[in-house]
Formats: structure tokens, C-alpha cells, sequence
């Protein structure tokens, strides 16, 4: 995009955001620690909420140890006034405990002496540390000129045309810098962040659409959209073989009938007698025997009648 036409982008931005917000400035007297440690709180929610926490933070611990050493879930009870609790604990339980593994204590204020280049590698490489807690930290503590840019002002300048996709996953909104001046620094990102919240906190709600299409009306187009959870619409033709279900539903009938075939091998059991009808065949098979024997006997002594009867007759024919 062109220097010109992203410079006024911005002005427009600026000039909106200056028409329905009201600037906001944090403490000066804060140290570096304490500005990192309200950073990872502000970064998502408004000045508000972030300075209530933040008294929780400093008044109800010990000191800043004790909330290294928290549970994520502790702080985030701490921390249920922001928009992003859960998140804003994450960041700021793994930021402590990175710059306590540094430095071994919890004095940042050595680093305000060092080349401002140098600090903000430091920084830069605390874990949990992003691109918003730098520059707020690199704005409000080493004197350089840096804006606060959360994902929620990014979206806001990708939709108006200020940054494109590209540009906006990189985390910075190139030029932003050149047109606002640095001492106006401070007031301009407090206006601009109540914006980003606005729109991390309902990028689908009519403030942030208002906004958006006053800065830029052509912008309808780029818009966030709500996910169309709603799609179950495709789902429908599902419906149509769910309604085949019931020919699978007859046979759930059959499944009932299974009691009826466990009875069923019940009277198998009495069935078994039919086995007593081999017992039928066997006593066939002695009955005939018997008979055979009973035939082989008679025919012999009808045979010893005959030859006594001859007997007989030989020896009456000599008298």
C-alpha cells in the first residue's frame, strides 16, 4: 500500500477514535517490573479493569514471587475483571517467571540504562512476552516512541484497508509511528486501544460495525463474519437417511424375540428323549434273532419222527 494512502487511512482512524473515545494515561511513577506486569493485564481489556487488578496484584501478595508461583487458575480468579482472564494469567505467570530466570530477582530498572535497542531484545525474549507488552513497556518505561497495537486494533486497521493480511500477521501496523507524533504517543494509544477492545471484546456487534464503516464505508465487505455454526443446514440431507431408520427399526423387533429363543433350547432339553427312539430300533433288531431260533429247532425233530417210523415198520415185516 502506498505511504499516502496509508497515512490518511490512519488520520481517519484517528480522527474517529478521538470523536468517541477519551484518552487515558497510566501512572508515571511505575517502575519497568510494574509496567510489564500491567501490560500483560491491559493488553486485551480497558484501563479500568486493568488498573483494579493490578491494585489486587500489588496489595494481596507478598510480593511478586508469590504470584510467579501461583497457579495460572489462582490468578486468574485475581484477574476475572478483564475481558481475557485465563489468557492475561498465562501471560503474565510466564513472564515473571521468565524474568526471574534471567535476572534472578525481579529489578528491571538496569535495563533502563542500557541502549534502548538492547532493552527491547530483552524484553522481547521474556517467554509469554508479545508485541503489545513490548512497546507498551518500551512507551511507558525506555522512552521510545511505540504504540500499544493488541490483535483486536490490527483487525480494526486490516477491515478499514490500513494493513493488509499480510501485514497485520506480523503484529504491526506499518507507519503508525511516522504519523502520530511522539509526544503524543501516550494519548493517541490509549485511544486506539479502547478500540481493539471494542473489537476483541464483539467483533460481530453493532459499536465496532459502526466504527468500522465510519472510518471506512466501503469496508462492509471486510467486516468480521460470524462462523456459520448454524450450517447443520447441510446436516439435512443427513435427515434423509435417518428416515430410512425405521426399515432398521423393524428389526429391533427381532432383537425382542431373542428372549423367546432362549426358552426355546429350554424345551430342547426334554426334547432329548427323542433320543429313546434308537432304544425303538434296538429291541427290532433282538426281537428277530429270537425268531430264527425257534425255526432252526422245529426243523429237526420232524426229521427223527420219519426215520423212527421206518425203524418200526423194518422189523415188523419179519414176523
Amino acid at each position: 500500500m502506498a505511504s499516502k494512502n496509508r497515512a490518511a487511512l490512519i488520520t481517519k482512524v484517528l480522527k474517529v477514535v478521538k470523536k468517541h473515545y477519551k484518552p487515558t494515561a497510566p501512572p508515571k511513577e511505575r517502575s519497568l517490573l510494574e509496567n510489564l506486569i500491567f501490560s500483560c493485564c491491559l493488553e486485551n481489556s480497558l484501563h479500568e479493569p486493568a488498573e483494579k487488578v493490578f491494585h489486587s496484584l500489588s496489595t494481596d501478595y507478598f510480593d511478586w514471587n508469590e504470584v510467579r508461583v501461583s497457579t495460572i487458575k489462582e490468578l486468574a480468579e485475581v484477574l476475572k475483571p478483564l475481558n481475557d482472564p485465563a489468557e492475561s494469567a498465562t501471560r503474565l505467570k510466564r513472564v515473571l517467571q521468565s524474568v526471574f530466570e534471567t535476572h534472578y530477582s525481579f529489578d528491571l530498572e538496569p535495563l533502563k540504562k542500557q541502549n534502548i535497542g538492547v532493552a527491547v531484545k530483552t524484553i522481547e525474549k521474556y517467554n509469554g512476552s508479545t508485541p503489545f507488552i513490548v512497546a507498551y513497556v518500551t512507551q511507558q518505561s525506555l522512552g521510545g516512541h511505540s504504540i500499544p497495537v493488541n490483535q483486536g486494533l490490527l483487525e480494526s486497521m486490516r477491515v478499514v484497508g490500513v494493513v493488509t493480511d499480510a501485514e497485520a500477521a506480523k503484529g504491526a501496523v506499518p507507519g503508525l509511528e511516522r504519523t502520530v507524533p511522539k509526544n503524543k504517543g501516550v494519548e493517541t494509544g490509549s485511544l486506539l486501544h479502547q478500540l481493539g477492545v471494542e473489537m476483541h471484546r464483539s467483533p460481530y456487534g453493532p459499536t465496532i460495525r459502526k466504527l468500522l464503516l465510519e472510518i471506512e464505508p466501503d469496508a462492509k465487505d471486510n467486516l468480521p463474519k460470524r462462523p456459520k455454526a448454524d450450517e447443520p443446514a447441510p446436516p439435512e440431507p443427513v435427515k434423509a437417511p435417518a428416515a430410512a431408520a425405521p426399515a432398521k427399526a423393524a428389526p429391533a423387533p427381532t432383537k425382542a424375540a431373542e428372549p423367546a429363543k432362549k426358552p426355546a433350547p429350554k424345551k430342547e432339553e426334554p426334547a432329548k428323549p427323542a433320543a429313546t427312539k434308537k432304544p425303538e430300533k434296538k429291541p427290532e433288531k433282538k426281537a428277530a434273532p429270537p425268531a430264527k431260533k425257534p425255526t432252526a429247532k422245529a426243523a429237526p425233530p420232524a426229521k427223527k419222527k420219519p426215520t423212527t417210523a421206518t425203524k418200526k415198520l423194518v422189523k415188523k415185516k419179519p414176523r
